[in-house]
């Protein structure tokens, strides 16, 4: 798979990820913190970082959409997902063993390719222009 194409995907999948925490973050709440996740402030946190994931994945489709430097959105998302992996091996005794495996290796994971990306990236690739995001959020192709 091309790299251009590989860092859209991930970037349109943290984009999902990311509405369906602000959307709905009680459920994303249990479904990182099962019954435990019952405290009020889970969902706050759980909102705060889908925005941070939206924000991070319109980035980078929009700098694609662009033909604009993209290493810095992959670099801040793979720093992101680093953290991720850290907090929930931190954080392992409280969250069920299933969604540790997947949340922590889903977060080195995506470090991991993100880091990878932002090099075969660098410098920017050829514009893309017409992506949906950049067009729904006011970016549309500057030509």
């Amino acid at each position: 798979m091309q790299s251009t194409t590989l860092a859209m995907s991930l970037a349109r999948c943290r984009i999902a990820i990311g509405l369906a925490a602000v959307v709905d973050p009680g459920r994303a709440a249990r479904v990182m913190g099962g019954r435990q996740a019952s405290d009020p402030i889970a969902p706050l946190f759980a909102r705060m970082l889908g925005a941070r994931d939206v924000a991070l994945g319109l980035g980078t489709v929009i700098a694609l959409d662009r033909g604009k430097p993209v290493r810095g959105w992959l670099e801040g998302s793979a720093l992101s997902d680093t953290a991720d992996c850290v907090a929930c091996v931190i954080a392992r005794e409280h969250i069920p063993p299933k969604v540790l495996r997947v949340a922590a290796g889903l977060g080195a994971g995506s470090a991991v390719i993100g880091v990878l990306l932002s090099r075969r990236l660098d410098p920017a690739p050829p514009p893309r222009p017409g992506q949906p995001e950049a067009v729904a959020t006011g970016h549309p192709d500057p030509a």
